[in-house]
């Protein structure tokens, strides 16, 4: 096995200066349970964020999905330790290589903060500079307009709109908004998201 193939099958730590990325496990189910508070951010009706008393069976489908092979979830943590979030690679394929990254969701404190901004930093600098990748996309739902801002804001392009792509998790039918960012923008993406830390890191999505 060569480091890069080494690197597709390993969930790596990634740390910055603000922000701890840690491979998601059980030891983080009260930390993440303590970051959706009272279950206000689970109540928008077109994201797919677990209610707090769920925290459990949410790390377990996670951990399950990620034994299959195309995903790693990920503990958002801050300087202090806490628990504040959470985000996955997922759609992992080695072959392209390519991955999308989402199932992003933090507590309401650290929300508009650099939280984010440093998060994505990470993770996408690990998905081209570590795994190869030519490609890392994001989706979220035509109605998550917070979303799809925060994302454009990263330097990602739009790509399209898959119309009744997935379903809410109510149920309801999904027009699915599709995100990427290439090899050849990364430098000027990175740049981007390294000034906006350097400026304080807020994040307005």
């Amino acid at each position: 096995m060569d480091v890069r193939e080494h690197a597709w099958t390993t969930p790596p730590r990634l740390a910055g200066r603000n922000v701890v990325l840690e491979p998601l496990s059980h030891a983080h189910a009260d930390g993440l349970r303590a970051a959706l508070g009272d279950g206000e951010l689970s109540r928008c009706w077109y994201t797919s964020v677990p209610p707090p008393q769920d925290a459990g069976a949410y790390i377990a489908a996670a951990l399950e999905k990620q034994a299959r092979g195309d995903s790693w979830a990920f503990a958002v943590l801050d300087t202090a330790g806490e628990v504040v979030g959470s985000t996955r690679c997922y759609d992992m394929d080695a072959a392209v290589p390519r991955l999308q990254v989402g199932y992003t969701f933090y507590a309401p404190r650290v929300q508009r903060t650099g939280v984010n901004t440093e998060a994505k930093l990470l993770l996408l600098g690990h998905a081209f500079e570590v795994l190869g990748c030519i490609c890392v996309g994001f989706e979220t739902s035509w109605f998550n307009q917070r979303s799809r801002g925060s994302i454009a804001r990263l330097g990602a392009k739009q790509d399209g709109i898959l119309r009744s792509h997935r379903r809410h998790a109510d149920g309801s039918v999904r027009d699915t908004v599709a995100f990427s960012i290439i090899e050849a923008e990364w430098p000027a993406v990175k740049r981007n998201l390294q000034d906006r830390l350097e400026r304080g890191g807020r994040d307005n999505g």
